[in-house]
């Protein structure tokens, strides 16, 4: 999606209507500042306004992600190319959470087995003082696992 040919069909298309950037605003109860912001493009606006937006320049999302009138020749071709685009922006969240993800859960075995080999270290060499210490250092950790187990499942919803 090219941000700015879509900021300039906005304008474009608000003023058709006669409207400024604050009557747009208060019409879909936002700030003019974020009108401005997708009409410099250096923003789009959110999915949760995009169909009263659409409605109130006498557009459809489809137009509106295109950023130019479309003909009924073309509407379907261009729909096609707009869902493809999303699938693909959609598949490269989840592809990015799914690596973050996985890097967490390396970095908790790791640290699970530095901690567990510490552990049988000082076992082995039978000081009681070190593998309390050892232990205490053990339950930190499952402590910190816990939380970011808590973080992972967050960022999973």
């Amino acid at each position: 999606m090219n941000q700015i040919k879509i900021g300039k069909f906005i304008a474009e298309c608000r003023k058709n209507k006669d409207m400024t950037q604050a009557q747009l605003a208060k019409k879909l109860n936002i700030t003019n500042r974020a009108i401005s912001k997708w009409e410099t493009g250096k923003g789009m606006p959110d999915s949760s306004i995009m169909l009263k937006l659409c409605s109130e320049l006498g557009i459809s999302v489809n137009e509106l992600l295109s950023g130019e009138m479309i003909s009924m020749n073309n509407y379907n071709k261009n729909a096609e190319k707009k869902l493809l685009e999303f699938k693909k922006i959609d598949e490269k969240k989840n592809q990015k959470l799914f690596y973050s993800s996985l890097v967490i859960v390396l970095l908790l075995l790791s640290v699970i087995i530095m901690g567990l080999y510490n552990f049988i270290i000082q076992v082995s060499k039978g000081t009681l003082d070190s593998t309390l210490t050892h232990a205490q250092s053990i339950y930190e950790i499952n402590i910190r696992l816990n939380e970011l187990e808590e973080r992972i499942n967050n960022l999973e919803k």
